[in-house]
């Protein structure tokens, strides 16, 4: 791709043919929505949270990350899809 791999361009194509998808994040709160929130609210399954300028690993209903990035505002997410799901 011609790019940095830190760069969402690259980092998204490659998310997208690991069978990942982007969605944006709920409407109610766009400023407000943590990273604690989204964990809340999305209990199962395997996602990439992006933030303003870093992406947090979540699966299940847990985050993983180098430092606590809970309060971080989510601005969108990579959510993969499984198998059994896609059937």
């Amino acid at each position: 791709m011609k790019d940095m791999p830190d760069q969402n361009v690259v980092w998204g194509a490659y998310l997208a043919s690991k069978g990942y998808s982007r969605h944006l994040i709920p409407e109610e709160c766009p400023l407000c929505f943590t990273l604690r929130d989204f964990c809340e609210r999305y209990r199962s399954g395997k996602y990439l949270v992006a933030t303003g300028s870093h992406v947090i690993a979540v699966e299940d209903g847990d985050y993983y990350d180098t430092w606590d990035s809970g309060d971080e505002i989510v601005l969108y997410y990579w959510r993969k899809e499984e198998e059994d799901e896609r059937a």
